[in-house]
């Protein structure tokens, strides 16, 4: 008997040392696992036939692990309330190696997870909760002018914590509240509302290093008067993230932080260069927009690389262009921004409705308005494959992370 148990035990060890590695396990925690679901492999079976196709396809087998070339949206928002606990858990699980929590403030001087100061009326159930009567406008019935106006800094950190997150979308001809709520676009969904937990940066940063992802946090900006108010200036309202970030204990290798306002980036940079060594310049370039937001010219290019910032995140139409032959090509813009030295962010993936084209996409793909070369939804790829090996972006952000997950996996991009 105890020739068999030795023989057993030994037979055990052997079949537990000879399996293969799993890089994506995560050292066992199911949290950390990437599971893909079947929107990739959906995709790539949809594209036009070529080349990047025939790549792809050959990919489908895996294994696919973490990247931080996904780059979490707020966090998998295509599907997922966004800025809530499960929309960063989901894009955690799909392969995000880095989640962006959008940072504005409550009327205590909390740093929580919205995109805006003032979308609470669209983003989470407060029209349909006491709370109503507190916003800045509040919701009060169908076609109402001013339109309702409900801001986190009309909120305590204790208050805005009882809401539920919700899809971005609203119905303005709505009668009643709960009607209002609805208004959800026909290419996202509202399955996945049951639970929409809201979190401050505080807990989104736990959040994050217990799953095992990095963090880009943005700040917003806001109501002048208010963030006066609160903070007392601009630069205390971007001290206070620092502040976040070195209460967490968050390695500024692990942290982008990111702002539209210069005056942030410049701050960070100047005043904390642990961590502004990686903050990232978001440029607001719109020749959609009325009036038109211009891109940054090649000698501002260079005073803000000069001035220390090592990051700059453009939105992705302005990274692209689509030449004679129907191709898509890096724009003039990508090359300037490369030829100063810039590492290049782009944004952001998985934020159009792409079913029938680029000619129908908006934004995000108004670089290729005929729609000469995404043609499918599946032609995205066409698009980030561009970025990537053309343009050489470092990372892009996506509503949907397993769409960049599975490429950069292909590809093998870290």
């Amino acid at each position: 008997m105890q020739t068999r148990a030795l023989c057993w035990l030994i037979a055990s060890v052997v079949v537990v040392l000879c399996q293969p590695a799993r890089a994506d396990r995560g050292h066992g925690d199911p949290d950390r696992q990437v599971e893909l679901g079947p929107r990739p492999f959906y995709l790539v079976d949809g594209m036009q036939p070529g080349s990047l196709k025939d790549k792809l396809q050959q990919c489908k087998a895996g294994p696919f692990h973490r990247t931080d070339f996904s780059i979490g949206h707020r966090g998998a928002a295509l599907q997922f309330p966004e800025h809530t606990k499960e929309s960063y858990e989901a894009g955690a699980r799909m392969g995000a190696g880095i989640v962006e929590c959008d940072v504005t403030f409550t009327k205590d001087g909390e740093l929580v997870c919205r995109h805006s100061e003032c979308d609470l009326h669209t983003t989470t159930n407060i029209v349909a909760t006491p709370l109503n009567g507190q916003c800045s406008v509040p919701w009060s019935g169908p076609n109402q002018s001013p339109a309702p106006k409900c801001c986190t800094s009309d909120l305590t950190l204790s208050q805005y914590r009882t809401l539920r997150g919700k899809m971005d979308a609203s119905d303005p001809t709505a009668t009643t509240a709960e009607e209002y709520l609805g208004g959800t676009a026909s290419w996202r969904t509202d399955l996945y509302t049951g639970r929409g937990t809201l979190m401050s940066l505080r807990e989104s940063l736990a959040l994050n290093e217990r799953l095992g992802v990095k963090h880009t946090p943005e700040l917003k900006g806001g109501d002048a008067a208010r963030i006066a108010q609160v903070f007392g200036s601009q630069a205390h309202y971007a001290q206070k993230m620092i502040d976040e970030l070195r209460a967490a204990g968050i390695r500024p290798r692990d942290v982008w932080m990111q702002s539209f306002d210069k005056r942030d980036v410049l701050y960070w940079v100047q005043s904390a260069p642990e961590y502004g060594r990686q903050a990232v310049y978001l440029d607001s370039v719109d020749p959609t927009a009325s009036p038109p937001v211009p891109r940054q010219t090649l000698p501002e290019l260079r005073e803000l690389h000069q001035k220390g910032v090592r990051y700059f995140a453009p939105p992705m139409p302005a990274l692209l262009d689509v030449d004679a032959s129907g191709n898509v090509v890096p724009s003039a813009y990508a090359k300037d921004i490369k030829r100063v030295g810039f590492k290049i962010i782009a944004w952001t993936f998985e934020r159009s409705d792409l079913r029938a084209g680029a000619s129908k996409g908006g934004f995000y793909y108004a670089f290729d308005p005929q729609g000469k070369a995404i043609r499918t939804d599946g032609d995205m790829y066409k698009a980030l494959d561009v970025l990537a090996r053309d343009v050489g972006i470092e990372g892009i952000f996506s509503d949907w992370p397993a769409t960049v997950t599975y490429y950069a996996n292909c590809m093998g991009l870290k």
